[in-house]
């Protein structure tokens, strides 16, 4: 997400860093610069007026233009305003209230609101121990109800069952009614789309939501529509109550402008984004967090509270008791990293949350993607219990036998093999004189500036 609007923010923020001192000249090149940026990101043309008058204002002020770094100020102050724009800080759900506490999902189809259903039923359980009820009102399509309650097998939440001879609104009612009884913490309502906004569709929802009576009402809007986000988020609010957006799809829009237009054009902030397909993908929607991914600062919030959610402590803590110990690094450690790395959204998703990765993510991600993680696990899987454990056995005749069964060639396996025996070397290292000798181990094997020095090493 925002990789092109990154790219031409970091050029614009590089020219201005070789600047003695601002003028109202450079600034104005740099805003142009800003405007083509957001505009190519589709972001809506009233956001990004409003933006560039308030970045300019500021910049011409006299804390850019006595600064002795003003390059960097000009910057902090888009990041800030990038901010504004999105909304200050994350708004997080209300359910201080007598459960059950209702939410309400709305949206058109193909959004991704049954699939987000689930993923939040999810989330509110991890993150806030909260036991979630999943209904849905959706009388039209029976497979919706049916993925609905698969997915709520998978999340660990429980289904309220319905039928399309029902009546939406009351579906709603006794699913309410079924919580109150059993002591259930949240009720989350999916409800049917529509390929476009129509009145039977809009008298439905209001019917529905007058029944559920929700404390959020929240639109789910895929990210990939660009400005039509924010214009259909407007025509709900238009209908609904709503209180907070939900973003999907955001891992394949390159562009972002749905994030930086729907906060200004409908009022009402984003709460979540969906960031992947799979049933951990959904993240709170922090705006400073995503400023500073968009001006390649990273997200090192996002990272840490990602590890301590997502990484087995358990099996972090036998592994580096084992390296202090001084036996082996095997192939079964190296297969624990790399899915502990895809527990974590894979090398794309750490590489987008690395502080100073911005300029050289793309090239990264091409050279050390999560599909060739994939493979890498999928060779380590075709060998032998004790091949994974001493890879000094695996010579010639194994190393074909490997390759055929996981359908590679002898050329992967031995450059798994490689990666593995740098790695081992490294946690010898580590082993014997702490992370500074890890580090120099490393040198020359990652990308460049985060090595040692790179990255405050």
């Amino acid at each position: 997400m925002f990789d092109g609007l990154s790219e031409r923010l970091a050029k614009t923020a590089q020219n201005l860093r070789g600047q003695g001192r601002l003028t109202e000249s450079n600034v104005t090149d740099a805003l142009r610069d800003v405007r083509m940026a957001l505009l190519e990101a589709d972001v809506a043309l009233p956001v990004v007026r409003t933006f560039i008058e308030d970045v300019k204002q500021r910049a011409l002020g006299e804390e850019v233009l006595t600064s002795l770094t003003p390059g960097q100020v000009f910057i902090s102050i888009v990041q800030e305003e990038l901010v504004k724009v999105m909304g200050e800080a994350n708004e997080q759900l209300s359910l201080n209230v007598q459960p059950p506490a209702v939410i309400l999902m709305a949206g058109l189809q193909g959004a991704g609101k049954t699939t987000t259903v689930a993923k939040l039923a999810r989330l509110l359980h991890e993150r806030e121990k909260k036991k979630a009820l999943l209904v849905s009102c959706d009388i039209y399509r029976p497979a919706a109800i049916d993925q609905l309650k698969t997915l709520a097998g998978q999340v660990g939440a429980e289904f309220f069952p319905s039928s399309t001879d029902q009546d939406p609104a009351q579906i709603a009612k006794d699913a309410i009614d079924h919580a109150r009884k059993q002591h259930i913490d949240v009720v989350l309502v999916d409800t049917a789309g529509r390929l476009h906004i129509d009145n039977d569709m809009m008298d439905e929802i209001k019917r529905v939501h007058a029944a559920a009576k929700p404390v959020e009402t929240l639109f789910v809007v895929d990210s990939m529509t660009g400005q039509d986000a924010a214009n259909t988020a407007h025509a709900f609010d238009e209908a609904l109550p709503l209180t907070g957006v939900v973003l999907t799809k955001t891992d394949g829009d390159a562009r972002g402008g749905a994030a930086l237009s729907i906060r200004q054009i409908t009022g009402k902030p984003i709460k979540f984004m969906g960031v992947g397909e799979k049933i951990d993908e959904l993240e709170p929607f922090y705006p400073d967090r995503v400023a500073s991914r968009i001006l390649g600062m990273g997200d090192v919030l996002s990272l840490v509270e990602e590890v301590q959610q997502k990484v087995d402590q358990d099996k972090a803590a036998k592994l580096a008791k084992k390296v202090k110990k001084g036996r082996g690094f095997d192939f079964d450690d190296l297969k624990e990293q790399f899915e502990q790395m895809q527990n974590m959204g894979g090398m794309s998703g750490l590489i987008d949350k690395l502080p100073g990765m911005g300029g050289m993510a793309a090239q990264v991600k091409d050279k050390v993607n999560d599909r060739e993680i994939r493979r890498m696990i999928a060779i380590i899987q075709s060998m032998t219990p004790k091949e994974r454990k001493f890879p000094d056995i695996i010579k010639g005749s194994r190393k074909r036998r490997i390759a055929a069964g996981c359908g590679l060639q002898v050329q992967d396996v031995n450059r798994l093999m490689k990666q593995h025996l740098q790695m081992r070397k490294m946690m010898k290292k580590m082993s014997k004189g702490g992370m500074a000798n890890m580090m120099r181990g490393l040198k020359g094997k990652m990308p460049p500036g985060m090595g040692p020095g790179g990255m405050g090493f």
